[in-house]
């Protein structure tokens, strides 16, 4: 039993798929997803975005393929990025068999918009050829006619018919490596219908609260919506939806999972949002601090408190912390111990520093034992 159980999340158990290198469901890592917004024919910006996004922490990257050209231009540039790409199909069942056989590690589709049975088919037939995943991606905004008619608006259950239905003609096909989504722009519409959906299929799940809008209110909807879902234990890979750049998506959906625990990665800076009291600039350090601390991927906590109410407290419970005081004179925190007395003009590249160091060391004590088993195994050769 763990010693917090209040922060326990009980995740839901899903099958194992695979998506290139990255297994997505079962008891691995909630995986991050992203979209390129690039012309898919402009090969060199496609490039530099899917590497960029794959840079900020993105596990999968997916491409939209409107058009033959698109479709094969995947062959090259999936040469160039080491993240599984997934391809954006909607209408064209040749354009899914395009993104297959150039390299695609899945197809985002909906049976339904293919075509005939027989076209459907063909497609499974590439997927399995060429190792290929599928995501039946579900969305508010295109459901069918039918389904529309039935319920008259889009509705959980109207989303969640609309998935069975799309798994169901690839199960049809006896095809069962893929995840399902079913998105909306409306956060209560979209919880209750991964709600429902989780009771009904075992297949992993995609969350992602589709066209949330810019940066703010994107960033806010997406949370609101996919970290009650991850409260739940709902969900396998998510992706943020916002009208920016595709690399603020990564950010967003990284925070949320650190903020419940479920992923690991980089400095987590707990700070305060400043006030009379504080012995330097909170907000402009915190600032400075997150951008030369981007590039540590190492777990590491990091308290920024501007002065001793709540300072000590905090830093007691992260690895690093600095707690302002009078005068400039300013207390570092090392592993929740008092270490020594900062000056505010040094205090930035004290602290960057002893991250830096801190990070160093987990990563020497996570990899010594596996050198240890290394050099007995070359010694039991010899």
């Amino acid at each position: 039993m763990s010693i917090r159980p209040f922060r326990d999340i009980k995740r839901r158990k899903t099958r194992e798929i695979n998506v290139g290198k990255v297994k997505v469901g079962g008891s691995n890592p909630i995986s991050v997803q992203s979209m390129t917004n690039t012309l898919t024919t402009d090969i060199k910006a496609t490039i530099n975005q899917i590497n960029e996004i794959s840079s900020e922490g993105a596990d999968i990257v997916r491409v939209s393929c409107p058009d033959e050209p698109s479709s094969k231009a995947l062959k090259e540039i999936i040469k160039h990025v080491d993240v599984p790409i997934v391809a954006d199909i909607h209408f064209h069942y040749k354009r899914a068999i395009e993104a297959a056989v150039s390299g695609a590690s899945c197809l985002r589709i909906n049976p339904g918009n293919i075509g005939s049975k027989d076209k459907i088919k063909e497609v499974v037939k590439a997927a399995v050829d060429n190792n290929c995943s599928i995501r039946v991606g579900v969305n508010a905004g295109s459901l069918e006619k039918d389904i529309l008619e039935k319920y008259r608006e889009p509705c959980p259950e109207a989303l969640v018919e609309s998935a069975l239905r799309n798994i169901k003609i690839l199960e049809d096909e006896n095809f069962q490596n893929l995840k399902i989504s079913v998105k909306s722009s409306d956060v209560f519409l979209s919880i209750e219908a991964y709600r429902q959906l989780s009771k009904s299929t075992d297949y992993p799940l995609h969350l992602g609260i589709t066209e949330a809008g810019g940066f703010i209110p994107g960033s806010v909807k997406s949370s609101i919506g996919l970290g009650t879902l991850l409260l739940d234990g709902i969900g396998d890979t998510i992706r943020i939806s916002l009208s920016d750049n595709p690399v603020e998506e990564v950010k967003i959906g990284n925070e949320i999972l650190k903020s419940l625990n479920l992923r690991e990665r980089g400095v987590k800076i707990i700070s305060c949002p400043s006030c009379a009291r504080q012995g330097f600039e909170v907000i402009e350090t915190v600032k400075i601090l997150e951008k030369k601390l981007s590039h540590i991927k190492t777990p590491i906590t990091l308290s920024v408190i501007g002065c001793v109410v709540n300072g000590p407290g905090e830093a007691a419970l992260t690895d690093v912390g600095i707690t302002g005081g009078k005068n400039g004179n300013n207390m570092l925190y090392l592993s929740g111990v008092q270490s020594e007395k900062v000056l505010t003009s040094n205090m930035i590249d004290k602290v960057v520093r002893e991250v830096e160091k801190k990070a160093s060391e987990l990563d020497n004590s996570k990899w010594y034992p596996k050198k240890l088993l290394m050099i007995w195994l070359i010694s039991m050769l010899y």
